[in-house]
């Protein structure tokens, strides 16, 4: 059974072997990270580290029973009880439910550990998945999302009430 688990600097070889293989995956749906993600890969890791450390941001990896990364649950930006979220699942398990079942769990953990009490999400209007995730996920839509935030991409933002059990 996949366990969501808090990032740590262990985690960052399985990290990159899970961007790596799901390059090409991931770059259909949303903009790539181009070769200098890769390039400074070690570097960008720590700092999200750091990042989590000094609380502006929770990281979580979805670990599989073989200790390979499966999907990667972020919150960004977490202030005044609010952050965004960001996700993304390994080719292998898309389309099994994984993403949605983890974005509940990850919507009680941002209310229970973080104290959220909203999270907004934005997706492309192509990226149909994404939107099934956050709608089975119990968030509604609430208003465009331009290309500057989507990676040059038009979409929708999307929020939740982690207060109203969905």
């Amino acid at each position: 059974m996949p366990e969501l688990k808090r990032l740590h600097a262990g985690h960052a070889p399985a990290v990159l072997a899970f961007e790596l293989a799901n390059r090409a995956y991931f770059a259909a749906s949303v903009s790539d990270r181009g070769d200098e993600f890769y390039d400074r890969f070690t570097d960008r890791f720590s700092a999200l580290l750091a990042e989590q450390e000094a609380g502006i941001c929770a990281f979580y990896v979805l670990v599989g029973e073989d200790g390979s990364i499966l999907g990667r649950f972020n919150l960004y930006d977490l202030k005044d009880g609010t952050a965004e979220l960001g996700y993304r699942v390994a080719q292998q398990v898309a389309g099994r439910g994984v993403a949605t079942t983890t974005v509940r769990e990850l919507c009680r953990l941002a209310a229970a550990r973080h104290g959220l009490r909203t999270l907004r999400a934005g997706t492309s209007r192509e990226n149909v998945a994404s939107r099934k995730v956050l709608t089975k996920a119990g968030f509604v839509p609430v208003g465009p999302a331009g290309p500057a935030d989507l990676g040059g991409k038009p979409g929708t933002w999307y929020q939740r009430d982690l207060t109203v059990q969905p």
